[in-house]
């Protein structure tokens, strides 16, 4: 059986991601980005303040032009006062060059400013989407409210709220996007991985406890599509595999 795939747009991904803050403009990070992608990775994040714009620039040396059915997601708009239309317009704008891309496929507001309203940050964001400069947009750190918000701005493709087997203050957030189709990306999947309970049903099924995380991420919901970061090829591996693994639903419910 093929792995579960989800759609974005008008791609269909591998439902694992990487994140990519610890990135930087080596030859060893664009060689793994390379090698990630050939091992079937296909949704990549990352971020205009991610290693001071290195994430930004390594992705864009490794994958210029970004091939066919790979998804690459970058933000802007962290910490007060920059979500002004201006200042989100330049962020837009250097995360272009930096990914040396016409199009960026997924653009998030990387957190509601509060100097500036929602609406006014998007706005700024929807004249990209409307120029054909980013493809979707997307909110990270959101509740329902501001999600409804944004919707009456502009088509709201992605979440990206932090969520995992122990940070779960985002459980109506899950359910909304499940039911509206809205892609939700977990960030920091893996936190939580230390139990006792959770190496039992990994040694089980033959996998790591990390593994487990983040079936158990892809059980809780038909649109999650988690994101962990690593530098590692090998573990990237090692998480894109846990698309293989089937929790029963008694398994589920333990570690809920």
């Amino acid at each position: 059986m093929d792995p579960p795939k989800l759609r974005l747009g008008d791609a269909e991904l591998p439902r694992v991601g990487l994140g990519t803050n610890r990135l930087t403009n080596t030859s060893e990070h664009v060689a793994l980005v390379k090698d990630a992608v050939a091992a079937g990775l296909g949704h990549i994040d990352t971020a205009h303040t991610y290693a001071r714009g290195e994430s930004e620039e390594t992705i864009g040396a490794a994958l210029s032009p970004v091939a066919d059915g790979v998804v690459v997601a970058t933000k802007g708009g962290w910490g007060a006062g920059n979500g002004r239309p201006d200042v989100l317009r330049a962020q837009i704008e250097e995360s272009l060059r930096r990914l040396r891309t016409e199009t960026i496929a997924l653009y998030y507001l990387h957190r509601v400013d509060p100097e500036t309203r929602l609406e006014d940050s998007l706005g700024a964001i929807k004249e990209y989407r409307d120029s054909g400069k980013v493809r979707h947009v997307g909110l990270s750190e959101v509740g329902i409210d501001q999600i409804e918000r944004a919707r009456e701005v502009v088509p709201i493709a992605a979440v990206q709220n932090n969520y995992s087997l122990v940070e779960r203050k985002h459980e109506d957030v899950v359910d909304y996007c499940a039911a509206e189709g809205i892609v939700f990306v977990p960030f920091f999947p893996l936190r939580g991985v230390g139990s006792r309970q959770l190496s039992e049903i990994a040694d089980r099924h033959g996998a790591s406890p990390a593994q487990i995380a983040l079936a158990w991420l892809l059980w809780r919901s038909p649109t999650t599509l988690p994101i962990p970061g690593t530098l590692s090829l090998e573990h990237l591996k090692e998480n894109l595999a846990a698309l293989e693994i089937e929790l029963s639903d008694a398994e589920f419910e333990a570690l809920r």
